[in-house]
């Protein structure tokens, strides 16, 4: 058969560790039989971020703006014994977030749901779709080891030289500062990507916050929300048939907990990054969760939501067979290439992507999974290595 002709590129951010392997078999089993892949090609490997000063991060995230649809594989923000390990000439940022800081964007996440792995919550029947702020907060913060006793103050010098000064706490020994931030422009764009995604996927949207506590920072997130809903949203919500809710954030998350899903939950950076982790838990597998990152001005990124599975990298390395889940970084192939089919207007990539998603999808429910799955499934098993769940969605596919 005729390859499925492409007519912009993806871009391609390669990644490291074991997710890289799954990566490389991905294209070579399942995409490049039927696609005739375009991508523009950016190594995020640590090796070459370190070679590149962390450029290439940059070039990828600047490439997703330009080409407007970009995928990703899991990357390795380096600790202190990853800088020894790499031999890194220092500790770079997380790629995750300098491209979300260079995209502007919000982090959408989403469990994949089969048939035999079912949610921890038993009343949740759909996905439930969480919306994570990817910008300041306690990921750009400034910290302080208070040494003793002094006073510690919030000091705000505007541009024209005038001084605010307001008292943090007046130590009478040892402790910590920390220092958050956020911008207005940032917070709006968060507000408008998670009202525009929720009228793409017509789903919902839930927003919470602790603003009784925060009364000027978490409640300036209320507002600003609650601001665009009325301006800009709300028309376009109704004639839709969905709605916008706001609550207290322990509040959302006794609601969450009842719920049945089907919605999308916005939330917060560090809120987010903690809920996102518990809903997919929650749903079975952080391995089975989705992850694109939206600009609030058409531009997509797509990823796995979990890390670059280090044990079974060194059991790779060492020979040993592995069994590591592929779905998600598969998942991220194919919401990529789904949006560049829609994008560009090929109903024949759109629907390649669709029957890999049901391929691998019935694969599972077939029986035939990975390890960790199988320890999940009601039902029957057949575990097999990270090749063969690959080599049975192939099979499936054809």
């Amino acid at each position: 058969m005729a390859k499925i002709q492409m007519k912009t590129p993806l871009v391609e951010m390669d990644g490291d560790e074991m997710t890289r392997i799954l990566w490389a078999m991905i294209k070579e089993k399942l995409l490049l039989p039927y696609v005739d892949l375009k991508t523009e090609y950016y190594d995020l490997g640590l090796e070459n971020r370190d070679r590149t000063n962390d450029q290439v991060t940059v070039d990828s995230a600047n490439a997703a703006l330009q080409y407007g649809v970009a995928v990703k594989c899991a990357t390795i923000t380096p600790n202190a014994q990853r800088v020894e390990e790499y031999h890194l000439k220092q500790m770079w940022k997380s790629p995750n977030g300098t491209i979300r800081a260079i995209m502007d964007g919000t982090v959408f996440r989403a469990p994949i749901l089969v048939k035999g792995v079912e949610p921890f919550v038993r009343n949740w029947k759909k996905p439930i779709i969480l919306a994570r702020h990817a910008y300041g907060d306690v990921y750009k913060d400034t910290e302080y080891r208070v040494p003793g006793a002094g006073k510690a103050e919030l000091r705000f010098t505007d541009e024209n030289g005038q001084v605010t000064s307001q008292t943090i706490m007046d130590f009478k020994g040892s402790g910590i500062v920390q220092g958050l931030y956020n911008t207005d422009e940032s917070i709006t764009s968060f507000a408008r990507s998670c009202f525009q995604y929720a009228l793409d996927v017509h789903q919902d949207l839930w927003f919470s916050t602790k603003d009784t506590i925060s009364k000027i920072y978490d409640h300036h997130f209320k507002d600003i929300f609650a601001e665009l809903y009325e301006t800009e949203y709300k028309e376009a919500f109704a004639k839709a048939g969905l709605s916008y809710f706001y609550t207290l954030v322990d509040d959302a998350v006794a609601r969450v907990i009842r719920s049945e899903g089907g919605f999308i939950w916005a939330l917060k950076n560090y809120d987010g990054d903690v809920m996102s982790d518990m809903i997919a838990t929650a749903f079975g597998s952080l391995a089975m969760m989705t992850s694109v990152l939206v600009s609030p001005h058409g531009q997509y990124e797509y990823e796995a939501a979990h890390g670059t599975v280090t044990q079974h990298y060194y059991k790779h390395l060492r020979g040993e067979e592995t069994s590591t889940n592929s779905m998600a970084t598969l998942f991220a192939w194919t919401g990529a290439l789904r949006k560049r089919g829609e994008l560009d207007q090929l109903p024949e990539l759109c629907a390649f992507a669709d029957k890999v998603e049901k391929a691998s999808i019935d694969t599972i429910e077939g029986g035939v999974m990975t390890k960790d799955l199988a320890l999940l499934y009601n039902g029957q098993a057949k575990v097999v290595s990270s090749e063969g769940f690959l080599d049975a969605i192939a099979q499936k596919l054809a």
